[in-house]
Order: C-alpha cells, then sequence, then structure tokens
C-alpha cells in the first residue's frame, strides 16, 4: 500500500491546513486539548460540527448522495491527521459515523429524508441504547421488552453505560420483541425520542470525575412502530453493521500519534531523576520507538478498513481486529503519558477540563489530561463488544475455530 502523499494529496493536505488554522480557535484547540475521551463535551462538539457543516465537511466517510464530502481514502486520513495534531474537538460519533450509516442501508426513503439531512446539521444528538446490566459482552442476552400495542411499542426495561444520553434528544435502541427461537432473532433496532414520557435518564459519573455516562429507565414509554429500522425482530442485523462501523469504522491511529507526541513534549519537561530530561532516559526512549511501531502498524491496517469503506463494502470480521489491536494500542499510550507525569497523577480537578473553565491547575494542565485519559480509556477495550469478544469473532470468521 503506498502511503505516500501525491501532489493532489499534497495540495488537499495545505488547503486543510489553510482551513484548519482559519476556523479552529484558540479556544477550540485549547479546550479540546482538554477532552480526556473520544466525545467532547457536547456544547464544544456541536460548536466544531456547525463549523464543518457550514464548509461541507462534516461526514467524510458518508456518501456524497447523502451529503459526503467525496475524499479518497488518502484524504480522510490527511483530515482526520491534521485535525488531531491541532487538538480539533472530537465530533459525537453516533449520529454521523454510527446510527447514520445504518439508516442509509437499511432505512426506508421516509427515514432517510427526514433523518439523514438532520444528522449533517447538527440538529439531532443521538444515543445508543444497546448495554444493559447483565447485557454488554453478551448483548444478544438483552431484556429490554417493547410489546406492540397499535401503532406503537410500549418499552419496559434499562440500558445502561448510555454515552450523552443527558444530552441527547434521540436514541437509537435494541429491544427485545419476541422470546421465541434464538435470542438475536427476537430484538428490533428502534428510534425514539428521549423526550418520551417514560423515559428516565441517571447519570454514573466515571472514574475520571466525568459525567459521560447514563443509565436509562423505561417505564411505559410509548414509541411510534415508525422507528423501526429494518424488520421486526431482525434488528440483530442491523446491530452487526453498526457495530462494525464502531470497531473499525474511525481511525484511533492519528489519535494515538497526536497524545504520544503529547506524551513527548511532557518528557522534555519532566525529569528522568538522574538530574537528566526523561525524553533522554534510554529506556523511555525504547518504550517511545515501540509505541511509534505500533502506530505504524495500526495506521496500515485502518487504510485497509478505510479502502473497504470507500469500496462500499462493509468491515466485516477485519473491524474486530482494529478494534483489539487499536484500544490496546492506546491504553499502553495513556500508560507512558501516567509514567511520564509521575507524582502529579495525584491531584483530582476535573473541573479544570470543563470547556470554558478558569480553574488553575495543581501541577501542569498536561498531567491533569494524561491521568483523566488514562482513566477514560481503562473502558475502551470493553465498550463497543469487550477485546475478548473481538477475539471469540476473529477466531470464527477469519481462522475458521
Amino acid at each position: 500500500m503506498d502511503m505516500s502523499l501525491n501532489a493532489a494529496d499534497e495540495a488537499f493536505r495545505q488547503e486543510v491546513i489553510e482551513f484548519l488554522d482559519a476556523e479552529l480557535t484558540p479556544e477550540l484547540r485549547r479546550d479540546g486539548a482538554k477532552s480526556a475521551s473520544v466525545f467532547s463535551e457536547k456544547e464544544l462538539n456541536l460548536t466544531w460540527h456547525k463549523i464543518l457543516y457550514k464548509k461541507g465537511w462534516v461526514a467524510p466517510s458518508w456518501p456524497v448522495e447523502y451529503g459526503g464530502t467525496g475524499w479518497s481514502v488518502m484524504q480522510r486520513y490527511i483530515w482526520s491527521s491534521e485535525c488531531a495534531k491541532r487538538n480539533a474537538p472530537n465530533l459525537s460519533p453516533m449520529g454521523l459515523a454510527m446510527v447514520g450509516p445504518c439508516i442509509m442501508h437499511f432505512g426506508t426513503q421516509e427515514q432517510k429524508d427526514f433523518y439523514l439531512p438532520r444528522i449533517l446539521a447538527g440538529e439531532d444528538y443521538w444515543c445508543q441504547g444497546y448495554s444493559e446490566p447483565g447485557s454488554g459482552s453478551d448483548l444478544a442476552s438483552l431484556q429490554c421488552r417493547a410489546v406492540r400495542d397499535g401503532d406503537d411499542y410500549v418499552i419496559n426495561g434499562t440500558k445502561i453505560w448510555t454515552t450523552h444520553g443527558h444530552y441527547a434528544n434521540r436514541m437509537f435502541c435494541l429491544v427485545r420483541t419476541n422470546t421465541d427461537g434464538k435470542p438475536q432473532q427476537g430484538i428490533t433496532f428502534l428510534l425514539l425520542e428521549m423526550d418520551t414520557p417514560g423515559i428516565k435518564v441517571e447519570p454514573i459519573i466515571t472514574l475520571a470525575g466525568d459525567h459521560e455516562v447514563n443509565q436509562v429507565f423505561f417505564d411505559d414509554a410509548r414509541v411510534p412502530a415508525t422507528g423501526v429500522i429494518g424488520q421486526e425482530n431482525d434488528g440483530w442485523t442491523v446491530a452487526k453493521l453498526l457495530l462494525e462501523f464502531e470497531r473499525g469504522g474511525s481511525g484511533m491511529a492519528p489519535r494515538a500519534r497526536a497524545i504520544l507526541e503529547e506524551v513527548k513534549t511532557m518528557a522534555t519537561t519532566e525529569a528522568d531523576g538522574d538530574g537528566g530530561a526523561l525524553i533522554d532516559n534510554p529506556d523511555f526512549l525504547q518504550k517511545i520507538s515501540a509505541l511509534e511501531m505500533q502506530i505504524e502498524a495500526q495506521q496500515v491496517s485502518e487504510f485497509r478498513i478505510m479502502s473497504a469503506l470507500s469500496s462500499g463494502q462493509n468491515p466485516g470480521a477485519v473491524s474486530s481486529m482494529i478494534k483489539c489491536a487499536g484500544t490496546e494500542l492506546m491504553q499502553q499510550v495513556n500508560e507512558l503519558g501516567i509514567e511520564a507525569v509521575q507524582y502529579y497523577v495525584a491531584p483530582f480537578e476535573p473541573g479544570y477540563r470543563q470547556p470554558g473553565s478558569n480553574i488553575d491547575p495543581s501541577g501542569p494542565g498536561y498531567a491533569n489530561v494524561a491521568v483523566a485519559e488514562y482513566l477514560n480509556n481503562r473502558a475502551s477495550s470493553i465498550y463497543g463488544g469487550s477485546n475478548e469478544v473481538q477475539r471469540n469473532i476473529m477466531a470464527k470468521l477469519v481462522l475458521g475455530l
């Protein structure tokens, strides 16, 4: 695979740089640098979303007919890399990268005409109703029940780890509509509005001190049946497509590379304990070099995913490989960051990382973010299907075991 830039790609890179220099304000960069999650705060990511929407660059991976950019695999890599270098806020992936492609693939024309323009414009803010207490890695065992009553479904049950559910006005949700046969055969993929009577959102505060995830309760919540994507009781087919995009549709390598560069910057300031800078310590340099090689390998694999997506293919089992390798790579980069900041891991000051915050951290600001990234990313090898589950998928579909 040729990863070098030709003249057209280099010209595109310059266009991207000029756009980012003009539109990515110091405030957006500052708050983007403080974000410890793949989900920036709603006000932050929506501000950036609307800027990109105005430019026509908000959905690089979407087909042109639905409002996408028509960029090549290399152009999307250039875009994500340059954004990562400048700490651009992360857009919420729920609409653009997850439910949007499912609506394109399985939705009716009426559903496409209604939802897709709203996702592009940032008019709807989505959350995901998949995991339940006791039904996370074994998602097919979910019990949140939806019973058909005329033109509606009546939903009872609960969802957990619902990222940004306290912000969202819409949810894409897996519900059990049939208890006969295999568990996968009785699940329906349903779109619903979060202000529906009978829906309650309760916060869960993470180890990093953030209100990012929630538990959502359904108590006789009545939802229109027009929200079904695909066919009733065939939601597992839609869910599998979405998980392929969740696991392999977005590149981790550019973000890992950007964070590693931040770690290297930290190491120029932090001491090694022997009177020198940590960046000059041979053992620390060896760890940096090992991670740089892993990032390059991850990047090549992600190119394969992007190439498949750009030609209309689904990532398939390769997305499981990308998810395993990428999440574990990010955790290793985070661990090296913790090693670099040393005793600055102690202060607990989540308020410093809030957009627009004027709180001064006890130590260097980069330490506060590095610790929060480490704590937040402990979950990355669990969400989207645990890495143990991904290895089972690879064993079955790739190795035939």
